[in-house]
């Protein structure tokens, strides 16, 4: 049986949701003169412990940057494999997660996918439907694509008359993006030394925390984790406020405290 972490059951935010940007299987790859391919599909091999690992530590949802929108101008021959791994994983593991009690959620774009590769999702969302624990998969993902695509079904709201623009919030715009109805990420973890967010998740990650690793995805493991999840639960989430109100806080906030908060 898995417990949850009992820090976070001490925590004033509790980690409820890592979201993964998988840096570094091409660099991984190529150390060790393999094809391109070969790191990624040491990286789908990685899904495998994370998962598991998070849920030991009580974490609820886990979203993985499996491919943005900006990845189809790679070169074709990879496009292609990274396709295929998708539908393979798909088809191997959607049993595994639903025995493990996994959900799989997958966010995205999905107009430019093979009718094949589309049942293939809907079949592995349906079979994993119960699950508890989730594993969202962002495929043909752009945090400005999730953006646009909210104000356009907002706008059409509007247009027939089923909202008024003085309706529109950001809680209603958040009820069209992709995550909908799933927790904001507390977490985003970056391998591979990179420290940018690359257009994934814009508008849910606002306050999220950052870790970023070293090491390359396909060596990213179940320790590795850990860590990270340790640094987080080191860290004060203030959300603009100030740690501990003083009589102080009545007053004018200077410049520099503005630039800290």
């Amino acid at each position: 049986m898995i417990m949850a972490d009992p820090t976070a059951e001490l925590s004033t935010h509790p980690l409820k949701h890592i979201a993964i940007i998988m840096d570094g299987n091409n660099r991984w790859a190529k150390e060790r003169g393999l094809g391109g391919i070969g790191g990624h599909e040491a990286g789908v091999e990685r899904i495998r412990d994370i998962l598991k690992a998070a849920k030991a530590r009580g974490v609820k949802v886990v979203s993985l940057f499996a491919f943005s929108s900006e990845n189809w101008k790679r070169p074709d021959l990879e496009v292609r494999g990274l396709m295929s791994l998708f539908s393979s994983y798909l088809k191997k593991e959607a049993k595994s997660l639903r025995d493990d009690g996994v959900r799989l959620k997958v966010i995205g774009n999905r107009g430019q996918f093979s009718d094949r590769l589309k049942r293939l999702i809907e079949d592995a969302e349906t079979m994993t439907a119960s699950g508890e624990f989730t594993l969202v998969l962002c495929v043909d993902y752009g945090g400005r694509w999730d953006i646009a695509s909210a104000a356009q079904k907002v706008a059409s709201e509007v247009q027939t008359g089923r909202l008024r623009p003085s309706d529109i919030n950001e809680a209603v715009l958040s009820k069209y993006m992709q995550l909908d109805g799933f927790p904001d990420p507390d977490l985003c973890i970056r391998t591979a030394g990179e420290q940018r967010i690359s257009n994934f998740l814009l508008w849910q990650m606002a306050y999220t925390e950052f870790y970023f690793a070293d090491c390359y995805w396909p060596d990213f493991d179940a320790a590795a984790l850990g860590v990270a999840i340790d640094e987080y639960y080191s860290r004060q989430r203030r959300f603009g406020l100030r740690n501990t109100p003083d009589a102080s806080d009545n007053k004018p906030a200077s410049r520099g405290e503005i630039s800290r908060a």
